[in-house]
């Protein structure tokens, strides 16, 4: 198992970048590429939400019936929703640090401000829904900052996924099954200017 130091991936997400031909190469001055480092990132972030929604939400809401998971979840006693999951730990992310960020979003939104809003999102977003999941990387330019921005295809983990997005009032679109994309991860780390 690959172990990186809390410095290395500071030094990562602080470097500067090279661009060579036409793919995205964004090296650090460690020698890591932001690919790589976003690439940890959604490694941590797919493997909580997974977990969570399987062992968590799957369980006890779907199969045992011990508590329901609920959009309301603090009205409802219930657990929140793996997308709300998420979206806390994005927000806490943004309240803690600037060296990097993340969302959720989709083609597809329930709640319209997780629709994309940049070029790069909704290049990547229907990249990653046109290609089978392949990851997207990118470079764009927000409020004079540059980012090196990956997306990662959000793909419903279990039926309950799918079933949650089709069965809502608000829903957009209603054929979603277990396996499908249904929106991206926007990763985001600033560059070196």
């Amino acid at each position: 198992m690959l172990s990186f130091s809390k410095s290395l991936i500071a030094s990562a997400v602080a470097g500067g970048c090279i661009v060579c031909g036409a793919a995205v190469a964004t090296v650090t001055a460690k020698g890591v590429e932001y690919k790589d480092v976003a690439d940890m990132l959604i490694a941590v972030m797919v493997a909580d939400r997974t977990v969570y929604t399987k062992k968590v939400v799957q369980r006890l809401a779907a199969k045992q019936k011990v508590i329901k998971a609920s959009e309301h979840y603090d009205d409802d006693k219930a657990l929140p929703l793996p997308a709300q999951m998420f979206r806390f730990g994005a927000e806490h992310v943004a309240d803690n640090t600037d060296k990097f960020s993340y969302s959720l979003l989709s083609l597809w939104p329930i709640n319209k401000q997780n629709a994309p809003r940049t070029d790069a999102e909704k290049a990547g977003l229907k990249y990653v829904a046109d290609n089978n999941g392949k990851n997207y990387y990118g470079e764009e330019t927000l409020g004079g900052q540059k980012y090196f921005t990956a997306v990662y295809a959000d793909v419903a983990v279990a039926k309950v996924c799918a079933s949650c997005h089709n069965d809502h009032k608000d829903t957009p679109r209603s054929d979603f099954k277990v396996g499908d994309v249904m929106g991206g991860v926007v990763i985001r780390i600033p560059m070196a200017n």
